[in-house]
C-alpha cells in the first residue's frame, strides 16, 4: 500500500467514532481530507461540522456538510485529526499544515481526541520532526532567539501566514524527552501564540494504519 492509502485506510476507520446526530471536530491535512470525503457519505446522519482551519471548512462545505462555530456549543463528542508525529504516550506534535492554534482550540473542547495516521508517524521520542510554533508577527526575532536557547534551530517558514494573520517558526533538532514540560516552557515565552506539542491534551485513541491493517490503540 502507498503512504497515501495508509492515510485513507486510517481516515476511513475514524468513521466509526463519529456520533450521529452531533457535531464532529474536524482537524487539517492531507489524512483528515479523506476523513472529510467519507463524512461526505453520512452527512445526513450528523448536525455538522467544527473545523480547525479555512481549508478543511472549503472542503467541508464542498461537501454540503453544515459549519459552527465554536461560539455555538459548547462541547464536541469526537475531533478527528492527524499528526506528523505520536509518541507512546499519545503526545504528538502538530502544525505541519500551520493550523496548530485552532486545531487546539477544537480539541481543547472535545471529549475525545481521534488520531488518524500512518504507522511511519509513530516515533519513540518527539523532535526528528521539526516543532512548529506560532507567533505574532513583531516578535519573531525575539522568540527565534528564546527558541535557540532551548537548544532548538528555528526557522522560519518562508513565505506563510496562518489562519490567524501570524508566522510560524519550526524548530529543528529537538529531541523532546518530556512534551508535557517543553509544551509549558514555549508558551511561556512572549509573543508565542501556541506550539505544535499536543501533550497537555494529547489523543485518546489512535487509529494507526500499516500494511496489515488499522491498529486501533487507546491511551491508558
Amino acid at each position: 500500500m502507498t503512504q497515501d492509502e495508509l492515510k485513507k485506510a486510517a481516515a476511513l476507520a475514524a468513521l466509526q467514532d463519529v456520533v450521529e446526530d452531533s457535531i464532529v471536530g474536524v482537524g487539517t491535512g492531507s489524512t483528515v481530507n479523506h476523513f472529510i470525503d467519507g463524512l461526505a457519505g453520512m452527512r445526513d446522519r450528523i448536525r455538522g461540522a467544527i473545523s480547525s482551519s479555512e481549508a478543511s471548512s472549503q472542503r467541508l462545505a464542498a461537501h454540503g456538510i453544515p459549519l459552527f462555530s465554536l461560539d455555538d456549543i459548547e462541547e464536541i463528542p469526537v475531533y478527528v485529526d492527524g499528526a506528523d508525529e505520536i509518541d507512546d504516550g499519545f503526545c504528538m506534535i502538530k502544525g505541519g499544515g500551520g493550523a496548530l492554534t485552532r486545531e487546539k482550540i477544537v480539541a481543547a473542547v472535545s471529549q475525545r481526541f481521534i488520531c488518524i495516521c500512518d504507522a511511519s508517524k509513530k516515533v519513540a521520542t518527539l523532535g526528528r520532526f521539526p516543532l512548529p510554533v506560532e507567533v505574532v508577527p513583531m516578535a519573531r526575532a525575539h522568540v527565534a532567539r528564546e527558541l535557540a536557547r532551548l537548544g532548538g534551530s528555528p526557522r522560519l517558514r518562508e513565505g506563510f501566514i496562518t489562519d490567524n494573520g501570524n508566522l510560524i517558526i519550526d524548530v529543528h533538532g529537538l529531541s523532546i524527552k518530556d512534551p508535557v514540560a517543553m509544551e509549558t516552557a514555549l508558551n511561556q515565552i512572549v509573543g508565542v501564540v501556541t506550539n505544535g506539542l499536543f501533550a497537555r491534551r494529547g489523543a485518546d485513541v489512535l487509529l494507526l494504519a500499516a500494511a496489515t491493517g488499522v491498529e486501533r490503540q487507546v491511551r491508558s
